[in-house]
C-alpha cells in the first residue's frame, strides 16, 4: 500500500492511532511467534500458532480469563467484545483445550470459564513471550523511551476506562 506523499496528506500515515495500531499488531504478532517456538508450548498448540490459526483475538481469552475462572459476559466486558464474539471465541479455545466450561457454583444456571491445565501451560507461555517481547522492545527503542511510552499508554488507557 503506497504511503501518502503530498504533504497535507502525510497526517493519515503518520497519526497516533496508525501508530499504535501498527505497533500493537507487531506486538501481538511477535507474542504469538514465540508461543509458536517455545518448547513448553503443547505441540497442537504451538503448531496452531506457527500455523497463524491462533490470533490476536484469540489472546482476549489468555489476557482476560481470571485464574478463578470468569462469566462469558465478564470476559466480553473486559475485552470490549460482544457476547457472541467471545463465545466464538471460547468455543474455538474449548475445542483446542485451552479453556473449559463449568457451572457456576453461585448461580446454577451460568457457567463460568475456567483454563485447563493446558491453558495454564498456555498462559505460562504467554506470560514468558510477553516479557521477551517487551525486553526486545526496550532494546529496540531504548529503555527511556521505553519507560516514557509505558507511562503514557498506561495513562491514556486509565483515562479511556475512566469514561
Amino acid at each position: 500500500m503506497a504511503r501518502p506523499t503530498h504533504p497535507e496528506e502525510r497526517w493519515r500515515a503518520t497519526h497516533l492511532g496508525r501508530l499504535l495500531g501498527h505497533a500493537a499488531r507487531r506486538f501481538d504478532e511477535r507474542v504469538l511467534h514465540l508461543m509458536a517456538h517455545d518448547v513448553e508450548v503443547p505441540l497442537a498448540l504451538a503448531n496452531l500458532a506457527a500455523r497463524a490459526q491462533v490470533s490476536a483475538a484469540h489472546i482476549h481469552i489468555t489476557r482476560h480469563v481470571a485464574l478463578e475462572g470468569s462469566r462469558l459476559t465478564e470476559l466480553a466486558e473486559r475485552a470490549g467484545m460482544t457476547k457472541q464474539a467471545m463465545g466464538d471465541l471460547v468455543d474455538q479455545c474449548e475445542a483446542w483445550g485451552l479453556v473449559t466450561r463449568e457451572p457456576d457454583p453461585r448461580d446454577g444456571r451460568a457457567r463460568v470459564v475456567r483454563f485447563t491445565p493446558t491453558g495454564l501451560a498456555w498462559l505460562q507461555a504467554f506470560q514468558r513471550a510477553v516479557q521477551q517481547a517487551e525486553s526486545e522492545f526496550r532494546r529496540e527503542v531504548g529503555s527511556d523511551v521505553a519507560t516514557v511510552v509505558a507511562i503514557g499508554l498506561e495513562a491514556y488507557a486509565g483515562a479511556y476506562a475512566a469514561r
